[in-house]
């Protein structure tokens, strides 16, 4: 129907998710630790919504469950037609914080996409705030809509990026983003879906 809106679901808090995803698998808080590569009592405080996972972790959590991230947010497993679509309407979206980032996970609706789309506000002022650069299988791509943000690099000298400029690079390299502007920046943020074990 024309005009019509797509009511924004209910979605279970991502502690209460990766626990009913790790107990449907049979994993016990050990289990999943030994498979996503992070410990156990960081997999608890997780479930018990007592921290917020990074990205990186959202990924290997994704993986010691065998599961796609989107499914951490409840989106499903499989869609038994071919063609797929979901809408996320603006400011909705699942909404994952951290000291560095606020992520706005979009399109959780449907799992097995090819690649993450997320808003993100960058929060974090300086790399001094991380601990250590980041690194994951897959390859990312960000745009700048609002601020200015420097990016980190492993291989790289830092360079900073304004409204409108973009970057892609090889997620398996160490990176971070920071703001250097007055308000915290903005960048549509897209990682590709992540295939097999993750490494530092």
């Amino acid at each position: 129907m024309a005009g019509a809106v797509e009511p924004q679901l209910s979605l279970p808090p991502l502690g209460e998710r990766v626990q009913a995803l790790r107990k449907r698998a049979g994993l016990t808080l050990n289990d999943l630790a030994g498979r996503a590569g992070i410990s156990a009592s960081a997999v608890s405080k997780i479930e018990n919504g007592q921290t917020s996972p990074t990205y990186e972790t959202l990924l290997r959590l994704a993986l010691g469950l065998g599961v796609d991230v989107a499914e951490l947010f409840g989106g499903a497993a499989e869609s038994p037609v071919n063609g797929r679509r979901t809408i996320t309407r603006a400011g909705q979206g699942a909404v994952q914080s951290t000291p560095q980032y606020d992520y706005r996970m979009l399109c959780t609706e449907l799992a097995t996409k090819a690649f993450n789309p997320l808003l993100t506000k960058i929060r974090a002022r300086s790399i001094a705030e991380f601990d250590g650069l980041q690194s994951h299988r897959g390859e990312e791509f960000f745009y700048v809509l609002d601020g200015e943000v420097e990016l980190h690099t492993e291989h790289y000298a830092p360079v900073r990026l304004g409204v409108g400029d973009s970057s892609y690079f090889d997620s398996a390299m160490g990176h971070a983003l920071i703001s250097v502007s007055a308000q915290e920046a903005t960048v549509l943020w897209i990682a590709t879906r992540v295939h097999g074990v993750l490494e530092r």
